[in-house]
Order: C-alpha cells, then structure tokens, then sequence
C-alpha cells in the first residue's frame, strides 16, 4: 500500500478519493468538487491516499500549522475493510507530523479532530463500510488518547447554506501534559479555520462568543 500525497484537483488520483468521500460522508461533511482547488494549494494543509494497485482505498487530510504548534484531522476515510487501511493511515500521517516538527523545529501541542457521536448521527450508512461506523470510530480515536472537549459544539456546514450540524463533539489529542484549553484558544482557532465559509449559522456563532468568555475548556474521555 502507497501513502500519496495530493497537492491539486487535477491529480488523477483526487476524482477517486472525492467519489469515495460522496458515497462514505454525508452531504453536508463534503465540500464541493471546485472548491478543494483553492485549499490543496494551502502548504498547511495535507491530503494523502492510501493506494492499493492504483485503486484509492482510503484518505486522510490534516493540517500542519507551525506557528500554533497544532495539527487538526480534518477527516480519515476506509474505503475497504481487512486490508489495514485505518492503522496504515494513522501510522503515516503521524510520522508525517513528526518529520514536519522536526523540520520546523516545534514541539506540537496536540491535534484537533471533530468526531461524531455515535448517539446523534441515526442511522447513517458511511457507505457500508463498518470500519467507518461512528460507534467503531469513536472508540479507535479514544484508543488513539483523543478527549472530548467539554462544550456543545456547532459545525458549519461545508455545503455553505449556514446550516448547523450539531452530531459532532470537538476533541484533542494533547501530545503534552494537559487538562484543559483556553476557551478563547478554542475559539480563535475555529474563526482560523472555518473562515473559508462566508455562511454560518447564528448557533456557531454564540458558540464562538461562549467560548471566547471561558477561561478553561475541560477535556474529558471519550
């Protein structure tokens, strides 16, 4: 299995991993064909494949930003069950996170990840795979020393209509010895991060004014 890296839409390999991402996430977890142009062009940003003989089996996108010492898992994605796609993934893009720090001679903080609650998100298929059930997920990543952040927390849609997806909890993987964040370290990142979207709803919003008002954000288990 290869690990290969993306840098633009017109990579033969990204119409296999975008198919893969419309059958797997939901609608609104998928941002439009067009609109990756501009981001994969962002050094911050990092998409690799897993490719198994020439066929996109899996994919995972994370952001590397140097100055914040953090990465944030954007998404990991398993398009096919008992070939170790999940492990291959999680190995790689941590070794690649490890070579950047060291090429930029940080010491990272942590990663940021929004994971689903398995409770909230129904009865969504993610393609068949079971790999991908929220339940199997959410379980792998607390195995992985993610913690559940301890605020309600509001998506934005990626379709951009404004819409608010609320089965998401926002989580951390410290890498260092920490108990809790900022509330307003919380917020200024996610005003970073989701800036590329000109529509959010009011929920995000108030969202964004609570946590920039709590001194400390807890993490707990998963």
């Amino acid at each position: 299995m290869e690990y290969v890296q993306i840098n633009n839409i017109e990579d033969p390999l990204f119409p296999k991993m975008h198919k893969l991402m419309q059958n797997v996430f939901p609608a609104e977890e998928v941002l439009e064909y067009e609109l990756w142009r501009e981001p994969l062009l962002d050094p911050t940003i990092r998409m690799f494949v897993a490719v198994e003989e020439g066929e996109v089996v899996g994919a995972t996108e994370y952001r590397f930003y140097a100055d914040k010492k953090l990465s944030m898992t954007d998404f990991t994605m398993i398009g096919k069950e008992g070939i170790g796609v999940g492990p291959f993934l999680a190995k790689k893009r941590h070794e690649d996170l490890m070579q950047l720090s060291k090429a930029h001679n940080v010491e990272l903080i942590g990663v940021f990840a929004e994971i689903y609650d398995p409770y909230r998100i129904g009865n969504h298929a993610f393609g068949g795979i079971q790999a991908m059930n929220p339940f199997v997920r959410r379980e792998v990543l607390a195995h992985l020393g993610f913690k559940r952040l301890n605020f309600s927390y509001v998506h934005p849609s990626w379709t951009n209509e404004g819409d608010a997806v609320t089965d998401l909890d926002f989580c951390f993987l410290p890498y260092q010895e920490i108990n809790e964040l900022s509330g307003l370290f919380i917020a200024n990142f996610l005003k970073g991060y989701y800036a590329i979207l000109s529509h959010k709803p009011d929920a995000w919003h108030l969202m964004i004014a609570a946590l920039e008002s709590k001194e400390e954000v807890e993490l707990l288990p998963l």
